[in-house]
């Protein structure tokens, strides 16, 4: 059922009932209800700034409208919005209050491109071939302003003291907009930050991601005739196809924890010429900085070995690399006591069909919708899965992470199935949902200096005497249509 069928068959009031009750499991304390009122009062308006930019579905950097439709409600709510931030057009940075501590949320935004879908169970493109929110990210940004929002009007009433900071960051999903916000050290006065994600699971998130490194490998030889003088041609094509094979014979005296992928860009346009072009971009992967780089740079130097046995020029552009996630238990264990207050999201028999569908159409087991409240997982070692530029964050302020059902279960992530669901009620109460947990948690952190300062100290000792540099170009973004 989508947000405008509840309307229609229950109205607005009924509608702010049917979230709230399925939210509050248990009494909250009065200073924490009047949190959790604040967002429901709003949802509405939350819900329309969500599905707007759904609608707009703006990849990397191309965000305009869906960045001003968040700065603009930070404005109008009375923060202090500075846009274009970093060199970033689609870039801001919102804030409240004044002095210690200051506390950080993030946001995203950006979509991807070829998922448009509709806010149906059945893959049914919106426009065929255009960008959808395949990672929720039109939920993501409005729920992390939602919770800053809920906490400014505690500073109000007195509650809190200090400053309250959300950051608009693009780009999440090809160029890793928060890098450039780190690198100009947009993050070093925070004294905690929080974020949150899309997910098929209620769980406050201890666990690490993979650190990253991506770059192009462009080879280039000299054209001919690939029948009547093949012999004056030196094909980068050959050279790619040389790179790719020394990448796969590396593969099998590689860690388990590494991974690399690659993507033939470009290798000539027609068959009857020797290509005097190739492109290649390359992605290496591992669960540590410190291991992923010495990969990185060997499979540089098998690039150099293909360019000398296709007799071609090279060039290896390096386009940006993302640090793994810090964790931090002790303000995972904040973020769960306060998932516990909230207690499960309990779904329609409308919602639970849709789900149903989502997972017939994808081949998944037919089990609905799981929004019940995990515990507290222990840290692993290496726990596999992506990467995120929250890792950057991560390596400069103690973060806080969280993640929330707005999609069933066994969803394959960065599919048009996500994008549907973002669309209406399941991916709403999942974003309304998510902006409570993080507007309780941040309001213990700015009541307990105590807690800060086991963050801090977790923090300090997981980082040990690294230092944290950007792996990043020393141009700034690569901002469409700006040389």
């Amino acid at each position: 059922m989508t947000l405008a069928t509840l309307h229609r068959t229950c109205g607005p009031a009924l509608l702010l009932g049917l979230f709230a009750s399925t939210l509050i499991a248990q009494s909250l304390p009065p200073q924490k209800e009047r949190l959790v009122t604040t967002i429901d009062q709003q949802q509405e308006e939350l819900i329309s700034l969500s599905d707007q930019i759904w609608a707009l579905v703006e990849v990397a950097f191309e965000e305009t409208g869906s960045a001003a439709l968040l700065a603009d409600y930070a404005e109008a709510a009375g923060f202090r919005v500075e846009r274009g931030v970093s060199g970033m057009p689609t870039a801001f940075i919102a804030e409240y209050g004044s002095g210690q501590p200051i506390i950080g949320v993030l946001g995203e935004f950006d979509a991807l491109p070829g998922l448009s879908q509709q806010a149906t169970p059945g893959k049914n493109p919106l426009h065929e071939g255009e960008a959808g929110h395949g990672c929720g990210h039109n939920l993501f940004g409005v729920g992390s302003l939602a919770a800053a929002i809920a906490v400014k009007e505690a500073m109000e009433r007195g509650e809190v003291s200090g400053t309250i900071r959300f950051y608009g960051t693009p780009a999440e999903e090809k160029y890793f907009g928060k890098l450039y916000l780190a690198r100009d050290g947009q993050f070093d006065d925070l004294d905690a930050c929080l974020d949150w994600h899309p997910a098929p699971k209620i769980e406050a998130d201890v666990q690490s991601s993979l650190a990253l490194v991506d770059f192009i490998v462009e080879f280039r030889g000299q054209a001919a005739h690939a029948s009547a003088d093949p012999w004056n041609g030196r094909s980068a094509a050959d050279a790619m196809e040389l790179m790719s094979a020394g990448i796969n014979a590396y593969r099998e005296h590689l860690q388990p924890t590494v991974r690399i992928h690659t993507h033939m860009m470009q290798a000539g346009d027609v068959v009857n010429v020797v290509p005097d072009y190739a492109k290649y971009w390359v992605r290496v992967r591992d669960s540590k900085r410190e291991g992923m780089e010495p990969v990185w740079k060997r499979v540089e130097e098998i690039a150099r070995g293909a360019a000398i046995m296709a007799n071609v020029d090279y060039e290896i552009t390096l386009v940006s690399g993302l640090h793994e996630v810090l964790v931090n238990r002790a303000g995972g264990t904040v973020m769960q006591a306060n998932l516990e207050l909230l207690g499960d999201i309990t779904y329609t028999d409308e919602e639970t069909a849709f789900a149903h569908g989502i997972q017939q159409a994808t081949g998944k087991e037919q089990v609905g919708l799981d929004g019940t409240v995990k515990p507290l997982e222990e840290t692993k070692e290496n726990p596999g899965g992506g990467s995120t530029d929250v890792g950057d964050v991560s390596w400069l302020v103690p973060e806080v992470r969280l993640g929330v059902t707005t999609a069933p279960v066994g969803t394959p992530w960065h599919s048009w199935a996500v994008v549907a669901c973002g669309g209406m009620s399941i991916g709403h109460k999942g974003m309304l949902y998510a902006g409570k947990a993080l507007a309780l948690t941040m309001y213990d952190l700015f009541q307990s200096p105590e807690t800060l300062a086991a963050m801090r100290e977790e923090f300090a000792e997981r980082r040990g005497e690294a230092t944290y540099e950007a792996i990043l170009p020393e141009a700034g973004p690569p901002i469409p249509g700006k040389k």
